[in-house]
């Protein structure tokens, strides 16, 4: 009640949360989706059931990942400073929100399940550069932990797919299909819910950083110290991300578990788990902030390579690649261009 009030009082940090909201919502759109996209596409779980596990599991995700390692939030509350000028670091914020939404919806149409982690990122850094017209407000330690994350999300969920996928086909070389089928099922599902929370532990505590940098913005402070973060906002950012996922998600289901690879069960395990792997080392080391769609797609695509490359659709891959190489310079640039746009207006 106490946000609440406070939001109403202040219209800076109003038009910061609703723009959050919009970030976090495209967010549903297309990253949450990734969670759960395998286990739809093999039929192990229904669509309605599955947007509804992976609700509670990245709420799940969000509040156990939070009281253990607080270091991601923290990663993207310290990639930029907007200064303390009240209102035009929060046109400068609202800028880069603005541009998040742009690029993430643009995506979403196409199909194409590009990184809302990376355009997040790029976004913040473009608004910063605009602001300070130059690069004095963006904390390049920060950025480290993003180059390393790339690599971990791109190199490690591509070759955990693909050891844990060789791994069963070996164990259970002389087993018959049908009898594993409903135990791959099963676990599959388990495997989905473990993606979600890793989803909500990782991508959660990004939109928190948001949060708290609009809050900090809009009393004319920094984000500093340890953080303070309600089980109100953990269970609100949950709740936006699912709908988004229920209202357009079924794109990117299609593209990162038809399209791209025809998976089996235990593949749909083989892909959830090393996914699911690969983004708790991020999260608990130093808290990278990596990239859960770029984690999960080259995930798939080491499952589908253990069999064979030709399983592979890499025309599908060819164009979720440009997609995230252009994601650091188109929404970058976005950022800078919307922002210099807003300042010009309203600052």
């Amino acid at each position: 009640m106490e946000f609440l009030q406070e939001v109403l009082q202040n219209p800076a940090l109003l038009v910061t949360v609703i723009l959050t909201i919009g970030v976090i919502l495209v967010n549903g759109w297309t990253d949450a989706p990734n969670a759960i996209a395998t286990c739809i596409s093999t039929r192990a779980i229904k669509p309605k059931q599955a947007i509804i596990m992976a609700t509670v599991f990245n709420f799940l995700g969000l509040f156990v990942m939070t009281l253990i390692n607080k270091q991601v939030a923290m990663t993207i509350s310290n990639m930029v400073d907007f200064g303390t000028d009240i209102k035009a670091s929060s046109v400068a914020l609202s800028g880069a929100l603005a541009s998040i939404v742009i690029w993430a919806t643009a995506a979403w149409y196409f199909g194409i399940p590009t990184s809302e982690s990376h355009a997040l990122i790029a976004g913040l850094t473009g608004a910063a550069v605009a602001f300070h017209n130059n690069f004095q407000g963006v904390n390049g330690s920060e950025w480290l932990k993003v180059v390393f994350g790339l690599l971990l999300s791109t190199f490690g969920g591509f070759i955990l797919g693909w050891g844990i996928a060789r791994l069963i086909e070996i164990i259970f070389k002389h087993v018959d299909r049908r009898k594993t089928n409903p135990v791959f099922k099963n676990a599959q599902i388990g495997g989905a819910a473990a993606m979600a929370f890793m989803h909500g532990a990782q991508d959660g505590q990004k939109f928190i950083g948001i949060f708290l940098i609009g809050m900090a913005m809009a009393k004319g402070q920094l984000v500093e110290g340890p953080l303070d973060i309600p089980v109100w906002l953990m269970l609100f950012c949950s709740t936006i991300m699912a709908l988004g996922t229920s209202i357009g998600g079924y794109r990117i289901i299609k593209a990162v578990g038809m399209d791209m690879v025809k998976l089996e069960t235990y593949q749909g395990f083989s892909a959830d788990i090393a996914a699911a792997i690969a983004l708790l080392a991020a999260s608990l080391f130093n808290g990278l902030p990596v990239s859960t769609t770029h984690t999960k797609t080259t995930a798939i695509m080491g499952v589908g390579a253990s069999r064979r490359i030709r399983a592979v659709n890499w025309g599908v891959v060819r164009e979720m690649v440009w997609a995230w190489v252009l994601t650091f310079p188109g929404c970058g640039l976005l950022g800078y261009l919307v922002t210099r746009l807003l300042i010009k207006v309203f600052a």
